[in-house]
């Protein structure tokens, strides 16, 4: 089935955030980025993290390392990573990092305000070290932390062979982006043998057959994690995205739905990213901004 650009829209404009509004008016019309910029520094605190159910599933008002990997994904997107707030939110994460250069999955702040039931602190640096440093990389960033981190993420790479699947997804993200090309594309090739046949990993402890597919390890053409992937891979999984496309237009997650403002909030994130994947992959016609392939 073809996708319906203009249900999708709909689905948008009727549902999703401003935020994301503005942010499908830039990827489907060329919109003015600065109307991303305003409505993303809603969400900024004065320490320069962000907050405020920025990450949906954790909705405190405090910043959280998840909100600020979101904005700088949504930076990103719109080619504004040399905005003053990429710097304001690389020195928050330095001064909130484990000695080490680990960050925790959750602040503590997070508990007394509504949350996914996964969305807890955890012991030593999570996952999310992987993505903001990839998204720092990405911006050429100076931040001393930025080198404590890759640090801690070559020793958790080359010491552990039990990541997960969202620890994999966002290393990858990592590899992708940071400098020492080599030993990233070893690095890379290290997860080949873990992968099932089509492409895709399990996440254990998740909803029933929840599976992170080829197009969620690697988003973006041309990446050094694409090596990974057989284009017959890539080319079922944006078969499967397509087919995804809900009645209402829109599209949906496979974890866990918890809150009534989550599961709209997540779907209009999700369906803004279906588009922006569809069109990097000449799958959709995006008359603006279809040459973007960073996804959030």
């Amino acid at each position: 089935m073809p996708v319906d650009v203009d249900a999708a829209e709909q689905f948008v404009l009727a549902n999703a955030r401003l935020l994301d509004r503005h942010r499908l008016a830039v990827l489907l019309h060329g919109a003015p980025h600065a109307s991303v910029l305003q409505a993303l520094r809603a969400y900024r605190n004065p320490a320069g993290g962000f907050g405020h159910a920025l990450e949906p599933d954790v909705r405190a008002p405090e910043s959280e390392p998840a909100s600020t990997l979101h904005a700088l994904e949504v930076l990103a997107e719109i080619g504004a990573l040399d905005d003053p707030m990429v710097t304001d939110a690389a020195a928050w994460i330095g001064s909130i990092a484990d000695p080490d250069g680990g960050l925790p999955f959750v602040l503590p702040t997070a508990a007394a305000h509504p949350h996914a039931p996964w969305m807890v602190p955890s012991d030593g640096g999570s996952f999310l070290t992987f993505a903001i440093a990839a998204r720092l990389w990405e911006t050429g960033s100076s931040e001393p932390w930025l080198g404590r981190a890759t640090e801690w993420c070559w020793a958790k790479l080359e010491g552990s062979n039990e990541l997960g699947a969202y620890w994999v997804k966002f290393s990858l993200d990592f590899l992708d982006h940071v400098p020492d090309h080599a030993r990233a594309v070893a690095a890379i090739q290290g997860v080949r043998s873990r992968l099932g046949a089509d492409g895709s990993l399990p996440v254990p402890g998740g909803t029933e057959n929840e599976r992170l597919t080829p197009l969620a390890l690697s988003p973006r053409p041309g990446a050094r994690s694409r090596e990974l992937f057989a284009d017959d891979q890539i080319e079922a999984d944006l078969d499967l995205l397509e087919r995804g496309q809900q009645d209402d237009g829109g599209w949906t997650f496979d974890w866990l739905a918890w809150s009534p403002g989550q599961s709209v909030e997540w779907r209009g994130a999700i369906t803004l990213r279906a588009l922006t994947t569809l069109g990097a992959h000449a799958r959709i016609r995006l008359p603006h901004g279809g040459a973007s392939s960073r996804t959030s």
